[in-house]
Parts: C-alpha cells; sequence; structure tokens
C-alpha cells in the first residue's frame, strides 16, 4: 500500500469539497478503492499505486478547474471524474505542463514549448543540459521537476549546487561565517523551493539532507546515488569543475545543468565548462541539450529588450 498526500493550496476547503463534505464524498464513491482523508488544506488517499495516479491525475483537474472558475458544480464533479471524460489540452493540467502544485494552490508549470522541451528532454535522458539567457525559467522548471520526482518518490534526495564565482565581490570582506557568506549566491535556489513546499516541509528537508543547498566545492569526492542533483549557472564552471561534477553521478540518477553562456564571470583566461560540454558531450545517447532563447523569457517584457540591445552591442 502507497499513500499520496495532496495541497489544496489556497482554495477554500468548503468550494472543493462541498457543504458538508457532498463532493468529498463523490470523490471517494469514484475511487471506492481508496481511502480518502481530508485534514485541514491536504488530502491524504492510501492504496495502490496504480489507483493513486489516477486519482492525483483527477483531483489536479478538479484544483485545475476551481481556480480558472472559482466553483466545482456537481455537474463539473460528475464530468472530470468520470473515467472517460478527456479534457480540453489547455485545462489538462498533464498536457498544460504542470510539474507540481505550489504553494497557496499556485500550478507550477512548463509555461513555454522550450520549457516543455526541457520537461520531454529529462523524461528522456538522464543528463540535460539547459541552456539560455536570464528569465527563460530553466533554473525553476529543473527545480519543479526535482521536485516532482521527489514527490513521486522516484529519488530519495535532490541536491542543488552552483560555482561560488565571485562576479564583482570578493567574499573575504563579506560579514559571517561561511554559510552566511555564501547563501547569497544560493539564494535562488531556496527562492524556487519555497514556491514549491510548505516552509516546514521545506525546512525537514533540509534538515534531514533530502534537500542538499550547497556550493560545487563540496561536491567534490561523492556519488550521488537516487538524487536529483541541478547544477546551476555552469557558464561559471572551468571544463574541470564540470567534470568533477558530472562524474558525480550515480546509481538511478538524474542530472540537469543549467546555464546562460552570454553571462560568463570567470577571469577571461578560463573557459567556459558549459561552453566546452557543448563541443565534446553533444550526440551522446542518454545526454540531451536544450537551448532557451528570448521567446521563453517569462520576467518583465522589458528583459526582453534588455537582453536584445546588449545582444546588439556585443
Amino acid at each position: 500500500m502507497s499513500e499520496k498526500i495532496i495541497g489544496i493550496g489556497s482554495h477554500h476547503p468548503l468550494d472543493l469539497f462541498g457543504v458538508n463534505d457532498q463532493n468529498l464524498d463523490r470523490i471517494r464513491k469514484s475511487f471506492p478503492k481508496l481511502k480518502i482523508i481530508s485534514r485541514d488544506n491536504t488530502v491524504k488517499a492510501i492504496g495502490e499505486e496504480a489507483e493513486l495516479l489516477v486519482f492525483e491525475q483527477k483531483f489536479s483537474l478538479l484544483l485545475v478547474h476551481l481556480e480558472k472558475f472559482g466553483k466545482l458544480t456537481p455537474s463539473d464533479l460528475q464530468q472530470i471524474l468520470d473515467p472517460a471524460w478527456e479534457p480540453e489540452e489547455e485545462t489538462n493540467p498533464h498536457h498544460s505542463g504542470v510539474l507540481v502544485h505550489g504553494k497557496n494552490g499556485m500550478l507550477i508549470r512548463a509555461r513555454t514549448v522550450n520549457q516543455r522541451n526541457l520537461v520531454k528532454s529529462v523524461e528522456e535522458n538522464d543528463l540535460i543540459f539547459a541552456i539560455g539567457p536570464a528569465g527563460t525559467g530553466k533554473t525553476y522548471t529543473a527545480v519543479a521537476l526535482a521536485v516532482r520526482a521527489l514527490k513521486n518518490k522516484e529519488i530519495q534526495r535532490i541536491i542543488l549546487t552552483r560555482p561560488a564565482v565571485e562576479a564583482g565581490e570578493n567574499l573575504g570582506f563579506l560579514p559571517g561565517d561561511l554559510k552566511e557568506k555564501l547563501d547569497p549566491y544560493l539564494q535562488p535556489l531556496y527562492d524556487a523551493l519555497k514556491d514549491m513546499l510548505p516552509p516546514q516541509k521545506l525546512l525537514s528537508y533540509i534538515e534531514d539532507g533530502t534537500i542538499e543547498i550547497a556550493p560545487l566545492a563540496f561536491m567534490r569526492g561523492r556519488t550521488l546515488n537516487n538524487a536529483f542533483a541541478i547544477l546551476d549557472e555552469a557558464q561559471n564552471t572551468t571544463p574541470n569543475q564540470l567534470k568533477m561534477f558530472l562524474t558525480r553521478m550515480g546509481t538511478s540518477a538524474k542530472f540537469i545543468v543549467t546555464g546562460d553562456i552570454t553571462q560568463i564571470d570567470l577571469p577571461k583566461h578560463q573557459s567556459s565548462g558549459l561552453v566546452h560540454s557543448q563541443k565534446i558531450l553533444s550526440g551522446i545517447l542518454g545526454i540531451g541539450f536544450v537551448y532557451l532563447d528570448k521567446q521563453d523569457i517569462i520576467r518583465h517584457k522589458l528583459v526582453i529588450k534588455v537582453i536584445e540591445a546588449y545582444g546588439r552591442e556585443e
């Protein structure tokens, strides 16, 4: 027997479960082989893995519908729970790229063509390079894929790492101990995780080592088994550093390497490991390269114009 816990985010339980749990009772009748329990803002289902997978898909569709229309009528419930019913592509979280349900019910999904290409490449390869400019969601999507794999028990831990390259700053002059000096470099990884996991759950995962966020130098000499490892800002690794990271891959592991080759902070006499990797690793079976561009930028619209302006100058 397995169990699946799903959060309902910011949705009010009454809107989802109905008056006197009428909707919840209907859901239970649709899944008689499962034990379904609601508690606060979560739903726990206990049963066989195959049945839990179907339940998760249907429950995700209920959340999508509630988010889109603000209500869940008995006819909506009946239609969505019908085993033969297939939603339109744009309302199907699996077709539309929903990866995880984040905090406050936020649906975290692959939102652009190349982000969806990244998801597909992760499903087909164990080592993936995601290369593109700032704001294209490569790190965010990679972290979401890692969280999804952890929730689905496909891996046992998540390793997130960055090279601590001093881009115009000197670590030695920053206050605090080593952790306090390095945390600013790793903050974007924390920010992504905070969108995808409840605060206490994230803290628990970090404390017990299920999620580890550390500088690249801390990876040396290790073997990462049953892990989803992400190397961010890989344009700031040297070829030897990137080789060191890639050779940490153990059994049942997924590795994603992300970076922007237009923003290399290495000294001019050092070559970028990410640029080098494209030359020697392309075409190897099991290694995927996904390229994102300005069409994938999902930050402020001015970010696209800034990138275009700098591109013209360069």
